[in-house]
């Protein structure tokens, strides 16, 4: 039961900090910018001023879809953030263009995150059903054959670490935009404050993912503590 409060818990919170994140976009999709510039203006400019120019600005469907993808060199735009002219969708932008920067200057957290991909996307092909079937096999035999549960665990660490290792990534990419929107001058004080505010919501989102992860490995680290009791 526990196991399930805090998968529950987890999904409540995320389900809570989605519904905010979108309330916020769509409060300040009626807040237009002075300077009338759509979210691929600002994305093509950041680029520009950075010199950067062989990195395209697209846009894909979907709500929050956003994303910058590295092996192309195409900032992904939802079609929102793409042609909307508002503060939040010049954040959206702009932050996307701040993992471009990351990738041109060899950020080293980034560079870590690239090199776990590989690993982690062989892993979580088998990471659930290692656990489930070593949960099951450890309670079966009392608590004596543990090895597939240990494995399983140290599965599902990879993708703990990978979560936690993304939260700097995101938070530098949201400085990064903010510093150039406020340093060019592209927002006004109170196109900064609303900018700001829809990064730190979209932030979140990493955040609860990333904590919920954790509680829920020391939820399978502690089945071993608690077997140790009852010995």
């Amino acid at each position: 039961m526990t196991y399930y409060w805090i998968v529950g818990i987890t999904f409540f919170v995320s389900v809570i900090v989605s519904r905010i994140l979108k309330n916020k976009f769509r409060i300040y999709s009626e807040l237009y910018l002075h300077n009338h510039m759509s979210g691929k203006e600002i994305a093509e400019k950041m680029l520009t001023d950075n010199g950067i120019y062989d990195v395209s600005v697209i846009s894909v469907e979907g709500e929050l879809t956003d994303h910058y993808n590295p092996m192309n060199k195409t900032v992904n735009l939802s079609e929102r953030v793409y042609h909307d002219k508002t503060a939040a969708a010049a954040a959206v932008a702009a932050h996307e263009c701040g993992h471009v920067l990351q990738h041109k200057l060899g950020y080293n957290m980034l560079k870590l995150r690239n090199q776990l991909v590989p690993i982690l996307n062989f892993s979580s092909r088998f990471t659930n059903i290692v656990l489930m079937s070593g949960l099951a096999i450890f309670y079966s035999s009392g608590g004596k054959n543990a090895f597939l549960l240990k494995l399983g665990i140290g599965l599902f660490s990879l993708a703990v670490l990978f979560s936690f290792i993304t939260l700097p990534i995101e938070f530098d990419a949201s400085k990064r935009a903010l510093n150039w929107l406020k340093n060019k001058n592209i927002v006004s004080y109170q196109e900064y404050d609303t900018a700001k505010d829809s990064l730190k919501w979209a932030s979140m989102t990493y955040v609860v993912s990333a904590l919920g992860s954790l509680a829920q490995l020391i939820y399978f680290m502690s089945i071993f503590s608690s077997d140790k009791k009852d010995d």
